[in-house]
């Protein structure tokens, strides 16, 4: 369950992007260099929370300070680069029980819309698919910065977060407590500017 919210964050992440007021380009998530994150917080039984991360994704985004409308992000998560820490868990949420990655190795999300609300933040509305169905999620996004890095690239760089509700997407949770029927999905990268 907790891998599937993740999933599903880490997808929402990639919609942050419209937000930045650079001129309309395209950028491309700088995974190759370590500066972008897909991270999962869920309450364990009340007590605690479990912490993770999906290793493996991909995406890209452009946009346009001018006419935010025409902004749009796209990315897809490996669902089987969930790591919590712990392998017995990984397995368990990797498992038919959870996130089922072997029926759905992959989560995406698209972006259909982005709402401007104050300086450099907004709400980026989009399509996630996760565990085999689709639903249209809202993620509050924040722009952290963007310029000219010292070797000669121009990037942008994004942090947002949301709460999903694990049985939205099909993950059943009946059998835990109301706690963990919802993760949160936190999303930071970096784009370097094609």
């Amino acid at each position: 369950m907790m891998k599937k919210s993740v999933m599903a964050v880490a997808v929402a992440a990639a919609a942050m992007v419209p937000l930045s007021q650079a001129q309309a380009a395209d950028y491309q998530i700088d995974t190759e260099g370590q500066h972008a994150f897909v991270q999962f917080k869920i309450n364990h039984l009340g007590f605690s929370y479990i912490l993770g991360s999906f290793e493996e994704f991909d995406g890209q985004f452009s946009y346009d300070a001018d006419d935010l409308d025409a902004s749009s992000v796209e990315m897809e998560v490996q669902i089987d680069s969930l790591t919590s820490n712990h392998a017995e868990r990984d397995r368990h949420i990797l498992s038919g029980d959870f996130l089922n990655a072997s029926e759905f190795p992959t989560a995406t999300f698209t972006s259909t819309g982005f709402e401007s609300t104050g300086d450099n933040e907004g709400v980026v509305t989009g399509e996630l698919t996760l565990h085999g169905q689709t639903q249209v999620i809202e993620m509050p996004v924040t722009l952290m910065g963007e310029g000219e890095d010292p070797w000669g690239n121009y990037r942008a760089g994004f942090e947002g977060s949301t709460m999903l509700t694990l049985g939205d997407f099909g993950i059943n949770m009946s059998d835990f407590p109301e706690v963990m029927h919802e993760v949160e999905l936190y999303v930071t990268f970096e784009g370097i500017r094609q």
